[in-house]
């Protein structure tokens, strides 16, 4: 620019001079026409330069603006983009359109937050593990929820298959890290390494008696006087004579595992595999069946059956997952949560709860709800799902976003800043979605849910096996023959299928039939990767 405009006032002191010279010849009109002359030259040279060191100082001013952009373009990058997958409870069918308005809702939201959108996929429950499971094989995944009990793509099946991502170095330093106490982070990980994100809920695991309110009324039970299993059988026996159809309603589902979660880790948290499990007095693998505990229980659901506490129902799985919502029964199960009176409104009565066990964080408590990163991820994705969820676990406006769907659509807040869900399109709840200390309490929760939960799970008892993971592989094939093995006996026997006369011999076939499928090796095994661990 400078070359330019010395060059332009060069020319216009030439002139200048010429004028002078001229000039100085005498010749008065001549000097006249050339003073003339050089005058409409001077003002011709000089706008001719303003409107040179206009020209560049505006191209400049659009090179350096145009540098500016490219920075900042530079800086911020294209947005990455995630793919994720999670399962819907609340609705038969997700309804795809209403999902699409809320991931663009979610993305311009997050737009101006952190450098990353998200493609959002919603499946219903009872396709969620087939479809996913294509999704993870096609590589069409980024973030996926899942589950310790989830079958396919749960937890204890994607660690052995090399399908999740190491998180271990990405997480330290982050809001998502910071989220959560350490405590769940250590509870969460395989074999010393980070590949999950839990949802921070209830995540220690124990369980309640159940019973319904109306029937305490109507009988004066003092229900705070049950104990143990045994406690119970005066109000049983009160909703036999009454005619009840379920005394005693198991759920269609073997209860050793749960009844007994104080004496036993039972650290595969698979019911159709409790015939494994850690001692928690010994600090040893041990063979449940086998036990005097199993015995026990065995025989008073065969008691209790003859009683007519225990409908064959149950046994044969007929029950429906509605039954509570009825008042067919008197006692059933209740796994503790921090607000337990949600049981009211999911079953549609008023209920009571009264402990049966203490509360333990183990292995799996904390994976009942939890996401991954897909192992078939980039870096700079691995690294997006970890900002989004960070985000997600800290924002209360996206957790809301997230969970609820659109506000003034899917859900509205009421008086008291808490949430009522209006939607049959969009529909999900806190303990699948995100953090319990960030999403809003619905309206029929307590408002500080979000300490209840805190106290909740810091008052947990820690299993001396937590942290422990067991890689079945090497015994694959016995190990699945056990658990049907399992469904002919075991279930059978926890459900008072057997009558009280024979469950000693039932016993022994049932641990005949698992050694004839294996069961030794299995034992083994869990023995010899436990002891190596602790």
């Amino acid at each position: 620019m400078k070359r330019k405009t010395t060059k332009v006032v060069a020319c216009a002191l030439t002139a200048a001079m010429t004028m002078g010279l001229l000039a100085g010849c005498g010749a008065s009109d001549t000097a006249e026409q050339v003073a003339d002359t050089a005058s409409d030259a001077a003002e011709t040279v000089a706008d001719a330069a303003t409107d040179a060191v206009e020209t560049v100082a505006d191209a400049a001013t659009d090179a350096a603006e145009t540098v500016a952009d490219a920075v900042a373009d530079a800086a911020s990058g294209d947005a990455t983009e995630i793919s994720v997958y999670r399962c819907t409870f609340n609705l038969a069918s997700p309804d795809e359109t209403q999902v699409t308005k809320v991931q663009d809702a979610i993305n311009d939201y997050i737009k101006d937050k952190i450098n990353v959108q998200i493609k959002l996929t919603d499946i219903g429950s009872g396709e969620y593990t087939d479809k996913a499971n294509l999704a993870l094989a096609s590589n069409e995944i980024n973030l996926l929820w899942t589950a310790s009990w989830e079958g396919t793509i749960g937890t204890n099946d994607l660690v052995p298959a090399n399908a999740v991502y190491d998180l271990t170095d990405l997480l330290p330093g982050t809001d998502l890290y910071a989220s959560m106490d350490e405590g769940q982070w250590e509870a969460t990980k395989y074999n010393g390494k980070n590949y999950f994100i839990p949802v921070y809920k209830d995540n220690v695991e124990g369980y309640d008696f159940m019973f319904r309110q109306d029937l305490i009324d109507e009988y004066g039970w003092d229900v705070t006087s049950v104990k143990e299993l045994k406690d119970l059988e005066p109000m049983l026996a009160d909703a036999a004579d009454a005619g009840l159809k379920y005394p005693f309603l198991t759920q269609k589902t073997a209860m050793f595992y749960r009844w007994y979660i104080d004496d036993f880790d039972f650290f595969t948290a698979n019911a159709s595999s409790n015939f494994v499990a850690v001692d928690r007095a010994t600090n040893e693998v041990v063979d449940t069946v086998l036990t005097p505990q199993y015995k026990e229980f065995c025989t008073l659901m065969a008691e209790w059956a003859e009683k007519g506490y225990i409908s064959e129902d149950d046994v044969t799985k007929t029950t429906t997952d509605t039954s509570t919502q009825t008042q067919d029964w008197a006692v059933s199960w209740w796994t503790d949560i921090p607000v337990n009176d949600e049981a009211d409104a999911r079953y549609g009565q008023d209920v009571t709860m009264q402990p049966a066990t203490d509360r333990w964080a183990h292995s799996t408590s904390a994976l009942g709800s939890c996401y991954c990163v897909t192992a078939t991820s980039t870096p700079e994705q691995a690294q997006a799902c970890i900002d989004f969820m960070g985000l997600l676990y800290t924002d209360s406006k996206l957790a809301d976003l997230y969970t609820f769907g659109i506000e003034g659509e899917d859900f509205t807040y009421d008086a008291n800043g808490q949430v009522t869900q209006t939607s049959e399109k969009y529909n999900h709840s806190m303990w699948e979605s995100a953090s319990a200390t960030i999403v809003t309490p619905l309206d029929n929760e307590p408002a500080n849910k979000a300490d209840l939960y805190k106290d909740f799970n810091g008052g947990a008892n820690t299993s001396v096996a937590a942290g422990f993971r067991f890689d079945a592989s090497p015994v694959e094939a016995q190990y699945t023959a056990c658990m049907n093995v399992f469904d002919e006996y075991g279930f059978i026997l926890e459900n008072g299928g057997v009558a009280a006369a024979d469950v000693e011999s039932q016993i022994a076939a049932y641990q005949a039939a698992l050694d004839e499928a294996g069961y030794q090796d299995v034992l083994a095994e869990f023995q010899n990767q436990y002891n190596a661990w602790k």
